[in-house]
């Protein structure tokens, strides 16, 4: 049987480590398949080389023969990709995926083919079957010059990271919602797809060679001299034909398709209409962050840069972007006119810009068409379902968009700069004045959610109704539009708060399927997983966070990571994710927090004490964390001097600290204040308990079961300490600063002595050892340790 094109051996070349096909033959049941969906794809026959039974040089143990050169001359090239795959150590990534993706840069119709519709397809096809952690997907991508796109066979559901099989127990609860046969129908389609834009290439190549050979026979019938003369243009042409298709045959560039997209300049006089440039700047953002693939920088990375005497290339740089698009807007009657240039960051001058002058109610229109012309010079390949999103020009009022849009300008500052009651306020006042002039103005309802979720998080805390608004506002705009990104994050939010992680975490998938650039999707999955105590998921995407968004927030998030390294007992590597934090935003006093973080959670107290305290020279904001640490030290005027400093906070901010009653109240008896001490205590009871009946955050997460541990234990009652410390040690995982807490917590004097008490420590120690070896294995699969 041959190939379907001449000079080929294969039409598919299956590659996979043997270890994934070992235990349960998953990739011979999904090639028997991928066959059989082929057969009724395809009118001809297909051929697929599949090395079932090693053999001819394919063991991991053999080098690379001539056979399986001979082998990897194919059209399409599909690795199996499991999260042992992307390995110097395994064969197929080093003989047949790396030896592929070189082969086929240099052969006649390179690495990439451009299909039908104007996208770009890579011959490589990858299948993936599980969730793979950041530095593989990188490693995958340097390799393939661009974005790691497939199709994917992952079955995901808290704590679950597997193949997908073709008969599911239980296929609804896959977070995915795919199914295995319409898997395979994906790969079938897209296998034809790039074999019928081989097929027009060929074409091409053929009809090109006829042109070029056309010539010759009106050569033959001249005379002499026009023979001459023709023969040195056909020498010419031949040594410039030669350099085309040399250098047509090298490996393509590299192109690292990612941007940010600046602070819009206004151009009118009037500063008050600012807010008309940043909407149209706003707005282009958030329709490249639609494609896939682009690495697009949110608003909240770039409004930093808004008065900044840093030159281009070193934004690009501190965003780790290879473009930049700067903008101009003005608005003059009816009309509007943007003026915008695309910059390669490190070169002189602009890759791209163009004017706009068109009428201010055609700005939906501008602002995609602006967006898919940077996306086309980007070369960035863009689906069917990504080019409707973008083209999608909503019907809004102009006056109402005139109102949302200096309504995000006010939520923004509170946001980003202010926190400022009023600043909040004034936006929500704008969103109600923009639905009042549309109704059906979906976005603006969103934004009505953000404003709610900001302003009335912890008055409502303790409520029935707890954020049930914010639900309402989400709803209403998705009725409207259901393609709105935001709008899922938000709702995501809200079941998150109420404690039903499934369905936030479906929210997020459906928010990236709408925005995959929306690094608050990634955030908020991250949370989930770190929740769930499943620290392989939580760190993957916390790194896809971390590489889309360079905001503000982000010496935040290195923190966050570098927590949760600890929590698992990896101090290297939580000490470099700290120091990451202080190189950017140098804050020496968090810094030295960290560090004094670091040495008590490995009861190093006295180290601990003395970092803190270099903390402390620049830090005037009170550390709630810091009253159990005097506690735990016996340093009790320190205590008392931190309670009352809290105490003020809380009375000034309105914002609760649920966890740190019982330390205020411990703090208040050891300074003789009982009566103070036992408001405080009953303070912590109410909390406690209420968030457990509530269903809040606090209590699924156990830490409200400590706190009234602690509390019950102190006052004497060790039946309800018993009871809530028996129902804290269900927790499946406990974190390296938790066993350090319940050892030394000085709430626990009473009961540390007693059997019962001591074996709940040795639970929570092995369910700790347990879970830091699990993520041992893993950072070693990754090559991170």
């Amino acid at each position: 049987m041959s190939c379907l094109i001449e000079g080929y051996n294969y039409d598919i070349f299956i590659s996979y480590r043997q270890k994934d096909n070992k235990h349960d033959g998953w990739v011979t049941e999904f090639v028997d398949n991928l066959k059989g969906e082929l057969e009724s794809t395809f009118k001809e026959e297909i051929r697929v080389y599949f090395d079932i039974n090693p053999h001819d040089g394919l063991l991991e143990t053999h080098d690379v023969d001539e056979s399986l050169k001979d082998k990897l001359k194919c059209l399409i090239f599909i690795p199996i990709i499991s999260r042992t795959y992307c390995d110097p150590k395994s064969f197929a990534w080093e003989h047949e995926f790396k030896v592929f993706v070189k082969q086929a840069s240099r052969d006649p119709f390179g690495l990439k083919v451009k299909l039908p519709n104007g996208n770009v397809s890579n011959r490589v096809l990858p299948i993936r079957i599980h969730d793979l952690d950041i530095t593989d997907i990188k490693e995958c991508e340097s390799v393939l010059g661009g974005l790691l796109r497939g199709v994917d066979f992952i079955y995901k559901s808290p704590g679950v990271n597997r193949p997908l099989r073709a008969v599911e127990d239980h296929p609804q609860d896959n977070h995915n919602k795919t199914y295995y046969r319409d898997q395979i129908n994906k790969v079938a389609n897209a296998v034809k797809e790039i074999i019928n834009a081989i097929g027009n290439n060929e074409q091409k190549s053929e009809e090109f060679s006829q042109k070029i050979v056309e010539p010759l026979s009106f050569l033959r019938k001249s005379n002499k001299k026009k023979i001459i003369t023709g023969v040195l243009i056909l020498i010419v042409l031949i040594i410039l034909g030669f350099l085309f298709f040399q250098n047509s045959f090298k490996p393509q560039e590299i192109i690292d398709k990612s941007i940010a997209v600046m602070p819009f300049k206004s151009l009118s006089d009037d500063p008050d209409k600012q807010y008309l440039a940043d909407g149209v700047m706003e707005a282009i953002l958030l329709h490249l962050a639609k494609i896939e693939d682009l690495r697009v920088m949110p608003r909240t990375s770039v409004e930093q840069y808004r008065k900044t005497e840093k030159t281009l290339n070193e934004i690009g740089k501190e965003l780790d972007v290879t473009y930049l698009l700067e903008g101009s807007f003005q608005m003059y009657g009816d009309k509007a006119r943007l003026i915008v240039r695309l910059i390669m960051a490190g070169k002189e001058g602009y890759v791209w810009a163009d004017e706009y002058v068109r009428e201010w109610k055609d700005i939906f229109a501008v602002q995609s068409e602006v967006a898919q012309s940077i996306a086309r010079e980007l070369k960035a390949a863009i689906t069917p379902e990504e080019k409707l999103l973008i083209e999608k020009t909503p019907k809004i009022n102009l006056t109402a968009y005139d109102f949302y849009q200096r309504g995000i300008e006010e939520l923004t500052k509170y946001e980003i700069y202010t926190r400022n009651k009023a600043t909040l306020q004034k936006a929500e006042d704008l969103f109600h004045k923009a639905i009042k002039y549309d109704s059906t103005f979906a976005q603006a309802y969103t934004a009505l959610a953000r404003v709610y979720w900001s302003g009335h998080y912890w008055s409502d805390y303790l409520s029935e109704n707890f954020m049930d608004s914010l639900l309402t506002f989400t709803d209403k705009a998705l009725s409207i539009d259901n393609q709105l990104s935001e709008a899922y994050i938000l709702r995501g939010n809200y079941y998150y708060a109420r404690d039903m992680i499934e369905k936030a975490y479906k929210e997020y998938d459906i928010a990236l399927k709408y925005n995959p650039n929306d690094y608050r999707a990634y955030i908020q999955r991250a949370y989930i997983s770190f929740t769930l105590k499943n620290y392989v998921a939580g760190f993957d995407n916390a790194y896809k966070a971390i590489t889309r968004y360079k905001g503000g927030m982000l010496p935040q998030y290195l923190r966050y990571i570098a927590q949760f390294y600890l929590d698992v007992g990896f101090t290297d590597k939580a000490t470099f994710y700290y120091k990451e934090a202080y190189d950017l935003d140098g804050d020496s006093a968090a810094y030295f927090k960290t560090i004094a973080n670091i040495k008590w959670v490995n009861e190093d107290f006295i180290e601990a004490r003395k970092w803190k305290r270099r903390s402390l020279v620049n830090d005037s904001v009170p550390d709630p964390d810091d009253l159990v640490r005097f506690n735990i030290e016996g340093l009790d005027q320190e205590a008392y001097l931190l309670a009352i400093r809290l105490v003020k906070q809380t009375k000034d901010s309105g914002l609760q600290t649920l966890n740190n009653f019982h330390r205020i109240g411990y703090t208040f008896f050891k300074s003789g204040l009982r009566k103070e001490a036992d408001y405080y205590f009953k303070e912590q009871i109410k909390y406690g308990e209420e968030s457990i009946n509530l269903g809040r955050v606090y209590a699924t997460s156990k830490a409200a079961q400590y706190d009234l541990a602690a509390t019950y234990a102190f006052l004497g009652d060790k039946e309800k300490a018993y009871q809530n410390l028996n129902e804290f040690s269900k927790l499946n995982f406990f974190p390296k600063w938790w066993i350090t807490l319940i050892k030394y917590d000085p709430l626990f004097d009473n009961i540390k002595s007693e059997e019962r008490f001591k074996k709940i420590l040795e639970n929570m120690e092995a369910k700790y050892l347990a879970e830091h070896e699990r993520v041992r294995k893993w950072l070693e699969e990754q090559g991170m340790l």
